[in-house]
């Protein structure tokens, strides 16, 4: 069969180009490692398979449901675009051995991909993927094509997730309170997955509930379907002049949150974070652990620490909180890119959930997500994130990781005394009072990803000029 480069997968699966190498027959290729990998010559409960709403994707999980079919092994196909962590709750809830869900997350809208989650829920870890990987080459190297069996359509059940998800969230999020507050709350769905869910769960709760984008289109409105600040414009200026409460929103396959707070004000994932692990801790109880990333906000240590509260720091992606949280004593895991979830709950981002809980916590506390913020501010200490994409040349690369490499050696940076390095994923740096900076170079895109952290705006400008300043040589 025809190899139309290395099938890669990164920390959530394997994404390319719609028709350029996300192809059928590489979807029939990958679908059959998965196979291989999942049954390892075992019988198996079978494989819950959904799709978001990318161009092709209902047909390409029908594709995959028809080779898993094929291989004997049972699928539950669900019957409509579907969120990841609605794939998730059903991998757990039902006892599966995993789940196949096709999609591209937040990434631009001619590219899709095939996440894979094994029985426990959460992302595959690394040495699930390899094998994948490694089951790819064997198939390609045989020239491997997939054969009819009669009757395969005996083994795939299509099913409605939906209900059995929306009883879960009724469970975790206290509806009453978001009711009695009579808040007006704008929801995004950004033409994604999460239409049918939010608004589902915030119909009769809210004074006025006011959705945008809930209706499928590949396309994505000409953006990426990612709920940040530059693609939810319309969104924010609703909040602003309707006087709105809250704007929620959730990416394509509804995994990744957006939040936009009273007057327009977009906050950061890290903020997000922030806001939720110290209101989960004044109302859920205590916890032993709280999980974080290597790139995510340092307020999360000041809260622990002050509270009581192990850390437990993990390198960028959700599989390493995933983890963390399937150990069953970490109240909250996060990321600064958007990706959360609880204790009891799916080791996997959940967006929908983060949306619900924000709301709750606006409802309970009478404030604004602003307000809340500062007083966590004036009590914890202060702590401002940013965080930049530099696209390098391959040569500028090179230079760059001859650069990072000499910080071994160093003891300052940029003339600031270095109290600490952690080079475990990355190139993290750490310094005194609340300081640090962090470059993470792409495996698979010629980007840098640099993130930094200080105690006031000013520093913070300070540090986003001199790592800019790095980078560039």
């Amino acid at each position: 069969m025809g190899d139309s480069g290395r099938i890669h997968f990164g920390t959530s699966g394997w994404r390319a180009i719609i028709a350029d190498e996300f192809t059928f027959e590489n979807v029939r290729l990958v679908t059959q490692a998965i196979a291989r990998t999942v049954k390892t010559g075992r019988r198996i409960p079978g494989l819950i398979v959904g799709y978001d709403t990318r161009f092709l994707s209902e047909q390409f999980a029908r594709c995959c449901a028809g080779v898993l079919a094929a291989a004997n092994i049972k699928v539950l196909l669900t019957n409509r675009d579907t969120p990841t962590p609605v794939i998730a709750f059903h991998i757990i809830n039902k006892q599966l051995s995993g789940g196949i869900n096709f999609t591209a997350s937040h990434n631009p809208p001619e590219y899709n991909g095939i996440k894979f989650s094994p029985a426990y829920g959460g992302p595959a870890p690394q040495e699930v993927t390899s094998e994948i990987e490694r089951n790819i080459a064997v198939l390609r190297a045989a020239a491997w094509q997939p054969g009819a069996v009669k009757d395969a359509d005996s083994l795939i059940t299509t099913f409605d997730p939906r209900q059995e998800y929306l009883k879960r969230m009724r469970s975790l999020v206290d509806l009453k309170t978001i009711k009695k507050a009579k808040m007006k709350i704008a929801v995004d769905c950004l033409y994604g997955t999460s239409r049918g869910y939010i608004d589902s769960l915030l119909e009769g709760q809210c004074r006025t509930l006011t959705m945008f984008n809930d209706y499928p289109n590949p396309l994505f409105g000409g953006f990426p379907p990612e709920p940040d600040v530059h693609y939810i414009p319309k969104m924010i200026t609703h909040v602003r002049r309707n006087a709105f409460h809250l704007g929620l929103a959730c990416d394509g396959d509804a995994d990744r949150f957006g939040i936009v707070d009273r007057g327009g004000f977009f906050l950061t994932p890290n903020e997000v974070f922030t806001l939720l692990f110290y209101y989960l801790l004044r109302h859920r109880g205590k916890a032993a652990k709280v999980a974080r990333t290597l790139a995510t906000t340092h307020m999360i240590d000041a809260i622990a620490r002050a509270e009581g509260v192990e850390v437990i720091e993990t390198p960028v992606g959700f599989k390493y909180i995933g983890e963390a949280l399937h150990q069953g004593d970490c109240l909250i895991g996060g990321e600064e890119s958007g990706g959360l979830s609880i204790q009891g709950h799916v080791p996997e981002k959940d967006g929908i959930l983060a949306c619900l809980l924000i709301a709750e916590m606006v409802a309970r506390e009478k404030k604004s997500l602003r307000d809340i913020l500062n007083s966590l501010y004036k009590r914890y200490g202060y702590f401002y994130s940013g965080r930049i994409n530099v696209r390098v040349t391959p040569e500028e690369k090179e230079a760059l990781l001859e650069r990072l490499k000499k910080l071994v050696r160093q003891e300052t940076f940029a003339g600031i005394a270095i109290t600490k390095k952690n080079f475990t994923d990355g190139y993290k740096l750490i310094f005194a009072e609340n300081c640090w900076v962090m470059f993470r170079p792409s495996g698979t895109e010629p980007v840098v990803r640099c993130y930094f952290e200080a105690d006031s705006k000013r520093k913070l400008a300070h540090l986003h000029k001199q790592v800019v300043a790095f980078i560039r040589g």
